[in-house]
């Protein structure tokens, strides 16, 4: 479990950081259904882009301690799991979005439960030998 830890939190923080840095670099050409959105759309997506490369980074420092602090990451993921709850909402109000960010939803709803459910298995790990 500890691993699993470890290897998620790591490939959490990688994907994140890559992914900010390329809504930082592309703009709205880097989400699906928004190509034309126009400047005020694009800077917010620029500015969020940032905001997840370093929303990653916290998941990267996470995975390189020892033990990968339980706290840390429960707030990570309750980060993630609001992040999908707000796609839910989304829905409700303004409807179905491209699909593409119905896949993202799910990961978001799907992957934080997992990590609530793994936060301290490093931790416990550490303590047990």
């Amino acid at each position: 479990m500890a691993r699993a830890l470890r290897v998620l939190a790591w490939t959490m923080g990688v994907a994140c950081v890559a992914i900010g840095f390329l809504h930082l670099l592309l703009g709205n050409a880097a989400m699906p259904g928004i190509a034309d959105a126009g400047p005020t759309v694009g800077s917010f997506g620029r500015f969020m882009g940032a905001v997840f490369a370093g929303y990653g980074a916290a998941w990267i420092q996470a995975a390189r301690q020892s033990p990968v602090p339980a706290r840390v990451v429960r707030w990570l993921a309750a980060v993630f799991l609001l992040g999908g709850l707000g796609r839910v909402l989304s829905i409700a109000v303004d409807g179905r979005p491209h699909r593409f960010q119905l896949v993202l939803m799910a990961i978001e709803l799907g992957l934080a439960p997992v990590y609530l459910w793994l936060a301290d298995a490093d931790e416990r790990a550490h303590a047990q030998g």
